[in-house]
């Protein structure tokens, strides 16, 4: 069996790439973004020059080979290009989740397959289980390190053909094998930002790819008007701090209206709702349920899912209804089903 290894220069997929030693192994790298057209020069956050070296490090440690694929191109009109337009529609989105879907499992999956290779091999905390011929995606056996929110996307064909080697493994875990087996990037800490934005930055970035933002409206939940936002990109949902407004109590971003210009503001009691509308969803199953079901439901990565009844709507859209109202559900944000350890599906949170 030949593997395709997804190596960003970080410890996870440097010993997921160790851990299939019993396949023939190629490490790879992808090069994504260089951040001295629209970040000042400032390095991205993963998939640097230096994280380059260090997978290739890696990978002479371990005597395979290792090249590196430009997906500029494809990430800037993939990812880059609908982060900008989210932002602009009034929606908070997630890159990373488009950055698993449309370059590690599409992309890439393609180069492996001109390569020859039988699988994919990521750093993720996940699991796959294959049962009776059908594929699913499980939480991780670390739930302080599980990223099955973000590989929601996954289809039967590229699980079949895809491997976690960390799904049971915990970070301490994972540290020690690099550390034991000599590997530069063993105490290397983890990215936290968005690649591109390594900042953390979101509105300098996109005025700096796309030009200025008009100033707007503040308005109050029944349409008083409260001031003069920045521009909507500047604000997502459940915002409290930077509204650069003061009214003597708290208040939060509850509301953007794109078409209008406008951020509405109220107290913390507007964030809660108890349904959701999620568009562009995908069922891991192949299939969409036939009846409303019963599961776990989570609107943020780092969120506890709740407990929750989905419907499939004639348009394919999922309406997700809420046992208890959940703080600040925003258009833009996945939301992931769970039935237990199992990955359901998910999609894009657009109401």
């Amino acid at each position: 069996m030949k593997a395709l290894i997804a190596m960003s220069g970080g410890v996870d997929s440097s010993v997921a790439a160790l851990l299939m030693k019993d396949h023939e192994r190629i490490g790879c790298t992808m090069r994504l973004f260089d951040g001295e057209d629209y970040n000042n020069g400032l390095e991205s956050a993963c998939c640097s020059l230096d994280d380059v070296e260090d997978a290739r490090a890696v990978c002479s440690r371990m005597r395979i080979p290792h090249y590196t694929f430009n997906f500029k191109d494809d990430f800037e009109e993939k990812i880059i290009k609908k982060f900008v337009a989210s932002y602009r529609c009034g929606r908070t989105p997630n890159p990373c989740i488009d950055c698993n879907r449309y370059l590690k499992f599409d992309r890439l999956y393609d180069r492996a397959r001109e390569l020859g290779c039988d699988v994919i091999v990521t750093g993720h905390y996940a699991r796959i289980e294959e049962k009776d011929g059908k594929y699913n995606l499980k939480k991780a056996a670390d739930p302080s390190k599980d990223q099955s929110y973000v590989l929601y996307s996954l289809t039967q064909e590229q699980l079949s053909h895809t491997r976690f080697p960390l799904g049971e493994l915990s970070k301490d875990e994972v540290r020690r094998i690099a550390e034991e087996n000599g590997f530069v990037n063993a105490d290397k800490p983890d990215s936290q930002d968005i690649c591109f934005v390594p900042d953390g930055d979101y509105a300098g970035f996109i005025e700096r790819y796309d030009g200025a933002v008009e100033a707007g409206d503040f308005l109050t939940t029944d349409g008083k008007v409260l001031g003069k936002h920045k521009g909507i990109i500047h604000y997502t949902i459940g915002q409290r701090k930077h509204l650069g407004i003061s009214v003597g109590a708290p208040i939060y971003v509850v509301g953007i209206n794109a078409a209008e210009n406008t951020v509405v503001l109220g107290d913390e009691s507007h964030l809660f709702k108890t349904t959701a509308i999620v568009d562009d969803f995908n069922w891991i199953a192949g299939e969409a349920p036939a009846e409303p079901i019963r599961c776990k439901a989570k609107t943020r990565y780092r969120q506890k899912e709740q407990p929750a009844t989905a419907t499939v709507n004639a348009d394919g859209t999922v309406t997700l209804v809420f046992d208890e109202p959940i703080r600040a559900i925003t258009p833009g944000q996945a939301a992931v089903l769970y039935d237990g350890e199992i990955v359901l599906g998910g999609g894009v949170i657009v109401g």
